[in-house]
């Protein structure tokens, strides 16, 4: 199964080709803005929030090299990941209606397992489509269109509920219920999930594999689960040095970032706004904080475009470390909460800008780094385990970060997400140790 011989693709096939990322954000956007505070309305307090969490690290972990794996050995009327792409919407979807029906934690929870569940169904193949489709030369701008696309939707889907503020929608609700603008803005996400992946399923058409016999053998292989456990284990242990090290630095990038995802809604309803939950004032530090969510992903998808042009002159490895360290300073400057310092509602920007600016990074520079290193034929099972090393730390985080935040840093969640800025700092340093792989794939 050759790759090296994909015709380049115009701007506009890039951007269809990307455009289910869109969908796909909007559904973690969503999630990420709005959980930890649907928990909150819902009656657990701040140290139970990241065992609450623990759903979508551990969904990950467990679907991610699976769909990998057997969607390299696929082949149907839809292609290889296309057939992926299409039934993890479909369920997404769905649990996107269900989620602000929760009226208990437990619902919430399961609402949560299906989601990740469906929406890492549809995302894992992604990031092997781009190898598939595009020629070697073209992936990097191929993942900085992933890059833009998902900040587009991050941004759309972290200002909805402010959006529906300002258009009359209620954000009133009693504790242990779901206030109308969340709930309205997962039945929009449900909607723009499920087209924008349509989208790329109708435009975007796969290359069959090159010789269709020796894949047909693979398949039949395949069906064996004793086969297919072995040549996983297999793969995991051969894998590429680049990948190796690559996997350090995922590390501490995606603990510094479960730290903010899980921690700085309730940090700043409590540190800035002086709010509990259950109250106009809680309501109104949630809206807020999934806005500043969106300001970092809105400075993500406008870095994306500089990221086309950056990676025309600097290496991805280059890029990284900068963007990784920049990252770091606006997370940790949130940790001064320990040392007296006040944060106003709009002094929190600067930081998010920060954050921002490394996140436009994270979703594309490390795939640039790892894609040329990997073999055509494994694409798909490899961007798989490389999920291995988002998940794992974030289900660290979940595990012993709570403690940690109640024993140690006193309680105070801001302080927590300032944490994760000294995580990306580690995390730069690590990306000096990588050595960048180019190479022509052979199959």
């Amino acid at each position: 199964m050759v790759n090296t011989q994909r015709p380049p693709k115009s701007f506009m096939q890039i951007m269809y080709m990307c455009l289910g990322f869109f969908g796909i954000q909007f559904g973690w956007a969503l999630q990420m803005g709005n959980m930890s505070a649907i928990y909150s309305r819902l009656g657990a307090s701040e140290d139970q929030i990241p065992m609450l969490w623990l759903a979508a690290p551990v969904t990950g972990l467990l679907v991610q090299p699976l769909v990998g794996y057997f969607s390299d050995r696929t082949w149907n009327r839809l292609g290889r990941r296309r057939p992926y792409f299409l039934g993890g919407a479909i369920f997404s979807m769905i649990a996107l209606f269900l989620m602000p029906q929760a009226t208990a934690i437990w619902m919430a929870v399961i609402a949560l397992w299906l989601l990740d569940s469906s929406v890492n169904v549809s995302m894992e193949p992604f990031r092997a489509f781009v190898g598939d489709i595009l020629p070697e030369e073209q992936r990097k701008t191929g993942y900085a269109m992933q890059s833009v696309m998902i900040g587009a939707g991050a941004v759309i889907a972290s200002f909805l509920p402010q959006i529906l503020t300002y258009f009359g929608v209620s954000t009133e609700a009693p504790l242990g219920h779901i206030p109308a603008t969340v709930r309205y803005s997962f039945y929009i996400g449900a909607v723009v999930l499920f087209v924008a992946i349509l989208a790329t399923v109708i435009t975007t058409p796969e290359y069959p594999p090159a010789n269709m016999e020796e894949f047909r053998a693979l398949q039949k292989k395949s069906v064996s689960p004793l086969h297919s456990l072995k040549e996983m284990w297999t793969a995991m242990i051969t894998m590429p040095q680049t990948m190796r090290r690559l996997a350090v630095v995922q590390f501490f990038t995606w603990a510094a970032f479960m730290v903010m995802w899980v921690y700085f809604t309730p940090g700043i309803a409590s540190g800035v706004f002086h709010a509990t939950p259950g109250t106009p004032e809680y309501e109104t530090a949630a809206n807020w904080g999934s806005s500043c969510f969106g300001i970092y992903n809105g400075v993500a998808f406008a870095f994306a475009f500089a990221l086309l042009w950056l990676t025309t002159k600097f290496s991805a490895k280059k890029i990284h470390i900068a963007c990784l360290t920049i990252g770091g300073l606006g997370l940790a400057s949130l940790g001064l909460t320990l040392f007296g310092v006040q944060f106003s509602k709009m002094s929190l920007i600067i930081p998010m800008v920060c954050i921002g600016i490394a996140w436009s990074s994270i979703l594309s520079m490390p795939y640039a780094m790892l894609s040329n290193a990997l073999p055509a034929d494994k694409m798909g099972f490899y961007m798989g385990v490389f999920n291995f090393f988002i998940v794992i730390p974030q289900i660290c985080v979940n595990l012993f970060f709570g403690p940690f935040m109640k024993h140690v840093l006193g309680g105070s969640a801001i302080a927590a997400v300032g944490v994760g800025g000294i995580s990306l700092f580690i995390a730069a340093a690590f990306t000096v140790w990588v050595k960048e792989h180019h190479v022509t794939q052979q199959g």
